[in-house]
């Protein structure tokens, strides 16, 4: 990532440092030489110090006197030559002490040859640059009061060398540290940034409504702080979504409602309306019929009643089916459910049917099933079963066998109930459920079906949250539902 905080970060200190480096490089090359020299001047001037004290007090003759002089000309590469008021040598240095008399003994005469700058006088010596050939040297020379006279030299060449060496060292040190530095600074910066990204993926997946993801630093700094608090926005923005997630899909199930319930309206005001037209037409018709006196003999005018009363009960017995309808759709009829034995409740209405059966010459079948314990509401469930063997009964035709089953599943019990006759045509089958639908609208008129029952059925197994169904096969139709099995 181009602008990543680790990068930056990096980046900052990586430069920090070499900057830092470079200045003190750039620092070693303009003054290190400078303070060098200014260091040997001190080392020379102290060298004087002793070589003042030592004439003071008569001791430059002696062993200690030699000895501290050898070892600052060994450490320091200094080249020292002292002689006293007759000229005799009183010390010269291992390194070439010997080669100074001759310069000594010019400058206390006054005579310079050499390119020189003086860098400091006193009162009797003098420090100075100078230049002979292509050499340069520091040097100091003077005459004490006592009549010692000294020269003490040491060449600027191996100070420019030494600069030289160290600027090397620390240009090669300088990429050393920066390289290693670098490396430490980018896995540290990778270390310090990588709850940062931590928080970056969380609020992405917040961007995204997801909040499974959840903040884990254990560091207890500003950025685990940081981290805990949006954990508690995840939370708190969990929250007010799913409650505005609930109230929105309440109130998009009350405007479905709402539309359904207009829908239910209108189709149940056409679909009354269709199915009251015939049989009140019928009824005006034939009490039209008798207010007139159109047959006056008692056999016409009872057939003229029965008309009438039979198309009255069609119309009350729709009616009744679609009150029981209207209060299971919309959850006015409380299910109650109870314990009871399937079989019992099956066998006891397919006997009680059984005058019915006779008079349409339909014969019933079913096995010696023992008793099955289900969950359920038995009025309704009688309900249920007294449709599906009414509609087997008006639509049995054939060999006019009637066969109810009862099926044990591993928790469900499915009752079935079969009937010779046509099949049903494939594209009916899903609107069989649907209120006032008549495959067959004749027929069903003759029986005086309202188109209602299956309906019924519907409702009744959703309120239960059971599973119905029909299936055709060759020889005839099987409608079916399932009971939650003791």
């Amino acid at each position: 990532m181009r602008h990543s905080i680790r990068r930056q970060f990096a980046l900052i200190f990586i430069g920090l440092m070499a900057g830092t480096i470079f200045l003190c490089w750039f620092m070693n090359i303009m003054f290190l030489e400078q303070f060098y020299i200014r260091s040997k001047t001190e080392i020379i001037f102290e060298a004087y110090q002793s070589i003042r004290q030592a004439a003071n007090s008569d001791t430059y003759s002696t062993e200690e006197f030699r000895q501290e002089l050898n070892e600052v000309c060994g450490v320091y590469n200094i080249t020292i030559y002292v002689m006293d008021v007759y000229s005799n040598v009183k010390y010269a240095s291992a390194n070439g002490g010997s080669e100074l008399e001759r310069k000594l003994m010019s400058y206390l005469f006054g005579f310079f040859p050499d390119v020189i700058k003086v860098i400091r006088e006193g009162e009797g010596y003098q420090i100075q640059k100078v230049l002979t050939g292509d050499n340069e040297y520091l040097e100091m020379f003077g005459r004490l009061s006592s009549g010692i006279s000294f020269i003490m030299r040491t060449p600027v060449e191996s100070i420019r060398e030494s600069v030289k060496v160290a600027n090397h060292f620390l240009a090669y040190i300088g990429v050393a540290a920066t390289l290693t530095g670098g490396i430490i600074i980018w896995l540290v910066s990778r270390k310090i940034t990588k709850p940062i990204l931590e928080l970056n993926y969380i609020s992405e997946k917040m961007v995204h409504l997801d909040f499974e993801a959840k903040y884990k630093g254990a560091a207890h700094n500003e950025i685990d702080l940081l981290g805990e608090n949006i954990n508690k926005l995840s939370l708190s923005l969990e929250k007010s979504i799913s409650e505005l997630k609930t109230a929105n899909n309440e109130l998009q199930t009350d405007i479905k409602k709402k539309e359904q319930i207009d829908e239910m309206r209108k189709e149940f005001l056409a679909n009354v309306s269709h199915e009251l037209k015939t049989p009140i037409a019928l009824i005006q018709g034939y009490a039209e019929g008798l207010s007139e006196g159109i047959n006056d003999d008692p056999e016409s005018r009872n057939f003229y009643c029965e008309v009438i009363m039979d198309e009255a009960g069609k119309m009350n017995n729709m009616v009744q089916k679609l009150l029981t309808l209207n209060q299971l759709e919309f959850g006015n009829d409380v299910v109650a459910m109870e314990r009871f034995d399937i079989t019992e409740l099956v066998r006891n209405y397919v006997q009680s049917a059984a005058i019915l059966t006779k008079q349409n010459a339909i014969e019933v079948y079913m096995e010696e099933y023992p008793p099955v314990f289900v969950w359920g509401d038995p009025d309704k469930v009688q309900e249920v079963f007294t449709n599906y063997f009414s509609n087997a009964v008006n639509h049995c035709s054939g060999k006019k066998i009637i066969v109810i089953t009862l099926e044990q599943k591993e928790a469900q019990v499915r009752i079935g109930v079969f009937n010779t006759g046509e099949t049903i045509p494939q594209e009916a089958l899903p609107r069989l459920w649907e209120k006032f639908y008549k495959v067959d609208k004749a027929r069903t008129r003759e029986y005086g079906g309202s188109g209602v029952g299956l309906s019924i059925v519907k409702a009744i197994m959703d309120s239960m949250n059971r599973q119905y169904g029909v299936e055709n096969y060759n020889n005839g139709v099987l409608f079916w539902f399932e009971l939650e099995k003791v």
